[in-house]
């Protein structure tokens, strides 16, 4: 049967991640919530279509298949969830709350929607416990020893590892998986606090230092004398180094320098510049605010550490700091001295002292620059997005003022 991922009505707790993928395509651990799915429902990978934002639409064609199992996007899956959804017929839904899981729905049903609530029309099973949501943006890093971990036995059982080369000192190699084509060198693995998994054609330089649960993504990069915290995973096609701890990054992003990044999430296509640092930890030992996009203001997080929250194709300069529980928007282009606000929109251009609009077309240009770099194109449906999330942004900056 074919599958839809659905956001939900709180899919905006989830910004600035969700301005630019739908809830599923959030990377948890190793693999993003899509793929976990796909993966425990033996459906072939990114196959499945979604239901969010309208702008995002085109990236996520629906099928013309008359029925479809919908799941909540930002559902993690566990073995239990994964049985209910699997027996689930046509005309049935799991709920929680105010809060739809899943359902066997026909297409119609569907049309012209953005997301799902609960159906009222649908022969409805109440699940007595609490799903395992992702409900908001820190909660990314705080649940990624438990994503990651269990990623790791998803992707490894009944699969052998790789040869780990006599060069590296290890720790628990048993829990040490090494994909095709990867090479690691002259490092030290600590699989003992967690699992270790290390992607196809993915390096790990000389001198790195790496305690699990740690990820490495596939053609992923970390560089000479790098200092790996788990949980963390470093998503394909990233370039790291430094220290890092709790961190993930999503895709093709860089912290290819010293400086420290830590409790912190990053989208797809950001770079920090060399000596880029962030604040995890209040000098009062207090918990830690956050931007919240639905609630249009900071709320508590309930954390001790939280760091840097980065929307796609965000950057900034050298010698960079962050002050700790700071959100950045999509393609902001942060520099200069001092701690810049712990709000930073999207297409920003400046500092602390003085901002103004990313003009749009140099934004695109620029990222068209980047993802060519990758060998990836910058596409019209990448065009209408930025589109769209510019004058959104422009639409808000009018009306504030």
């Amino acid at each position: 049967m074919n599958i839809i991922f659905t956001d939900d009505q709180y899919c905006d707790n989830l910004l600035p991640f969700t301005f630019t993928r739908p809830s599923a395509d959030i990377r948890a651990g190793i693999l993003t919530i899509r793929n976990k799915w796909e993966l425990l429902l033996k459906t072939k990978l990114n196959a499945s279509g979604s239901l969010t934002k309208f702008y995002l639409s085109s990236f996520y064609p629906l099928s013309p298949d008359a029925e479809s199992l919908v799941i909540n996007g930002s559902l993690l899956p566990d073995d239990t969830l994964v049985r209910l959804v699997s027996a689930l017929k046509s005309g049935q839904q799991l709920v929680y709350g105010d809060r739809f899981v899943a359902a066997v729905i026909p297409r119609e049903i569907l049309e012209g929607k953005e997301f799902l609530a609960p159906l009222s029309d649908l022969e409805t099973t109440v699940l007595p416990n609490l799903p395992n949501f992702l409900n908001q943006t820190w909660e990314i890093f705080t649940k990624n020893d438990a994503n990651i971990r269990a990623d790791f036995k998803l992707l490894t059982q009944n699969h052998r590892s790789g040869i780990i080369s006599s060069s590296n000192h290890t720790f628990l190699p048993d829990q040490i998986f090494i994909e095709a084509g990867a090479k690691v060198e002259c490092a030290i693995l600590n699989a003992s606090t967690g699992p270790i998994y290390i992607g196809k054609d993915a390096e790990i330089m000389e001198g790195a230092m790496i305690r699990g649960p740690f990820a490495l993504g596939d053609n992923a990069l970390i560089k000479m004398g790098a200092k790996i915290y788990g949980a963390t995973t470093i998503g394909p096609g990233c370039k790291v180094g430094g220290e890092v701890s709790n961190s993930i990054l999503f895709a093709n992003s860089n912290k290819a320098h010293d400086g420290f990044l830590g409790n912190s999430v990053l989208g797809e296509w950001c770079n920090l510049g060399a000596d880029t640092n962030n604040s995890n930890l209040k000098n009062n030992y207090s918990e830690v605010k956050l931007w919240n996009y639905a609630a249009k203001d900071s709320v508590n997080t309930g954390q001790q550490f939280c760091g840097l929250i980065m929307g796609d194709h965000s950057k900034c300069g050298i010698n960079t700091m962050f002050n700790t529980g700071t959100v950045v928007g999509v393609s902001a282009n942060i520099f200069g001295a001092g701690f810049p606000d712990k709000y930073i929109p999207s297409f920003f251009w400046g500092g602390a002292d003085d901002s103004e609009m990313f003009i749009i077309d140099k934004a695109m240009e620029l990222a068209t620059k980047v993802m060519a770099r990758r060998n990836i194109v910058f596409t019209e449906n990448d065009k209408n997005v930025f589109t769209h999330l510019y004058l959104q942004e422009v639409a808000k900056r009018n009306f504030q003022r």
